[in-house]
């Protein structure tokens, strides 16, 4: 598996929060999809509401 960058944002109580995580996966789109649910998980976000701007080797 390889580790990925993934930068986005979310919104919360200041306004916009930017975000910046490590995920080990075995393609891009999984590791998006982890990001998604570890976010909506730990902040209460539904999926629409996290945007992702780059997903990085």
């Amino acid at each position: 598996m390889s580790t990925y960058t993934v930068r986005g944002s979310f919104p919360a109580r200041d306004g916009p929060q930017e975000f910046e995580t490590e995920v080990e996966a075995p393609n891009e789109d999984v590791a998006e999809e982890r990001i998604l649910s570890n976010l909506g998980s730990q902040h209460n976000l539904k999926r629409t509401q996290v945007t992702i701007d780059e997903v990085a080797a």
